[in-house]
Parts: structure tokens; sequence; C-alpha cells
């Protein structure tokens, strides 16, 4: 026949194996959801590492198509000095002229 004690020890013994349980279900939860979570940045990181390569790719081709050479004498236009202006903003005025000729200003006496 079964002791009192023996029982209690088996109990206690079930009672524990229990919460073991409940604990590891937990950890295996929680494991389970970090596994998502790092599946999701895996993800994340994937697309970022696709993106920056095609990125880097177009940089590189864009980089290796030869440059269309310059000839310099065509590309300097040289008009005929007569065509050639100043800008306005660089263009001396025209002196004015009064009625009999003579320009303004020359008659202002400068040392009153």
């Amino acid at each position: 026949m079964a002791s009192l004690s023996s029982i209690n020890a088996l109990q206690a013994s079930v009672v524990q194996a229990e919460r073991q349980v409940q604990r590891d279900q937990v950890r295996v939860s929680e494991d389970a959801d970090r596994l998502d979570a790092s599946r999701d940045q895996l993800n994340k990181d994937k697309q970022t590492l696709s993106d920056n390569q095609r990125d880097s790719n177009q940089a590189a081709q864009a980089t290796q198509k030869p440059l269309r050479t310059v000839n310099l004498t065509s590309a300097i236009e040289n008009p005929p000095r007569a065509e050639q202006q100043l800008p306005a903003d660089l263009v001396a005025p025209k002196p004015q002229v009064n009625t009999l000729g003579q320009t303004i200003g020359k008659f202002v006496n400068v040392t009153a």
C-alpha cells in the first residue's frame, strides 16, 4: 500500500513537472516570436541589400559609359568683332551733349 508521504511526493513531482512544462512552453513561444522577428529583419536586410546592389550597379554602369569627345575648335564660337557686344552693365554710358554740342558737365565748377 502506498504511503501518504509517497503520494505527496508524487503529487509534488507532478506539480513541479507541470510548472516546468509551462515554463518551457513560454520559452518556446518567446523563441518563436524572436524567430519571426529575425525572419522579418532578414527579409528587410535582403531587400536593402538588393536595393544597394541595384544602385551600385547603376552607378557603375553610368561611369562605364564613354564620354563624348568634344572638339574645342568647333565648341567655341567666335563671332566677328562687329557682332561682339558687351553686357549692358559693362558698357560705358554715352556722353550727353547739349544744344551747343558741348558735353554736359564740362562747365561745372568743381572748385566751388
